[in-house]
C-alpha cells in the first residue's frame, strides 16, 4: 500500500511539475509572436520572382491517386506579390489557370476554365471550395500576410517556435498553429482547428532548400484532411529566383494564353 501510494504521489508530482513548465514556456505576447511570423513573411518577400515545376498528386480515402502537373510564376514586391499557375497535365484539365493578385492589403483572386472558356473571380463565399479537387482550398492558397492574423501567444521548443493565431476574415478556420524552425525561420507545419477547437487539417513541409542566405524553401508540401482522410501533396522542381516575368503573365491575358 506504501508504494502504491509513492508512485501516486510521484505522479501528481511530476504532472504537476509538467504543466507549471508548459505555462513557463507560453509566451501570452501578441507583438512577440507577431515578430516571429513576420520575419518568416519577411525572408519569403525577400526574393523578386521564382518560376518552377508543380506535381500535384491527389490520395482519396481510398488510396486512390490523382496527379496534375503545373507551371507557376511568382513575383513580390514589397507587401505585394502576384502568383499564377498554369495546368499542362492531365488533358482535362490543361490550359486551366489561377492567378492570385495581392496590392495594396486587398486578395483578388481568378479562374480560367477553357472548357467554357470564361475567367470566374472567386469570392468571399468560394474561398472555402477545394482547389481543382485538391485539399487545398482557394484560401490555403492565398498569401499568408500577418495582417490577416490576430496573434494569441507563441510556445518555445527546442527546435521550433509554436504560434497560434485567429483567422476573423475565414470562414473555414477559427485559428491556425504555425510550427516555426527557430535557425531556418520556416514554417514546418501549420494545424487549422475549426471553431470547436478540433483540428481539421495539417500542413507539412519536407525537404528544405536554401534558396537563398536568407531563405529556406520546402521542396514538398503535404496537406491532410483529417476529417475525410484524404491528402493532397505538392512537390517543386526546376525553380528559378530572380529572373525576369513579363507583367502580361499577372492579368486575364496570362490566365487565358496558358504556358
Amino acid at each position: 500500500m506504501m508504494k502504491k501510494l509513492t508512485f501516486l504521489i510521484a505522479g501528481v508530482l511530476l504532472f504537476t511539475l509538467t504543466d507549471h513548465l508548459s505555462a513557463q514556456e507560453r509566451i501570452t505576447d501578441e507583438e512577440q509572436a507577431r515578430s516571429i511570423f513576420e520575419e518568416v513573411d519577411d525572408r519569403r518577400n525577400s526574393i523578386e520572382s521564382e518560376t518552377a515545376r508543380m506535381e500535384m498528386v491527389i490520395t482519396d480515402p481510398r488510396g486512390r491517386t490523382r496527379s496534375r502537373t503545373m507551371q507557376s510564376w511568382n513575383v513580390v514586391d514589397g507587401d505585394d506579390n502576384k502568383s499564377l499557375i498554369i495546368f499542362s497535365d492531365p488533358g482535362n484539365v490543361r490550359g486551366t489557370g489561377f492567378l492570385t493578385v495581392r496590392e495594396g492589403g486587398n486578395t483578388d483572386q481568378r479562374l480560367f476554365l477553357p472548357s467554357v472558356g470564361r475567367i470566374q473571380t472567386i469570392g468571399s463565399a468560394e474561398r472555402g471550395d477545394r482547389f481543382m479537387g485538391s485539399d487545398f482550398t482557394y484560401e490555403d492558397l492565398g498569401d499568408q500576410d500577418p495582417d490577416d492574423y490576430e496573434f494569441e501567444w507563441l510556445e518555445e521548443h527546442d527546435e521550433y517556435y509554436l504560434v497560434r493565431a485567429s483567422k476573423p476574415g475565414s470562414d473555414q478556420y477559427a485559428y491556425v498553429e504555425f510550427e516555426i524552425l527557430k535557425e531556418k525561420y520556416a514554417l514546418q507545419k501549420i494545424h487549422y482547428f475549426n471553431n470547436e477547437g478540433e483540428q481539421i487539417k495539417r500542413l507539412e513541409a519536407e525537404n528544405l532548400e536554401q534558396i537563398t542566405d536568407q531563405l529556406w524553401s520546402p521542396a514538398k508540401m503535404t496537406m491532410y484532411d483529417l476529417r475525410e482522410d484524404r491528402k493532397t501533396e505538392i512537390t517543386w522542381s526546376d525553380r528559378e529566383i530572380n529572373t525576369s516575368i513579363e507583367d502580361w503573365r499577372f492579368t486575364e491575358r496570362g490566365l487565358r494564353r496558358g504556358i
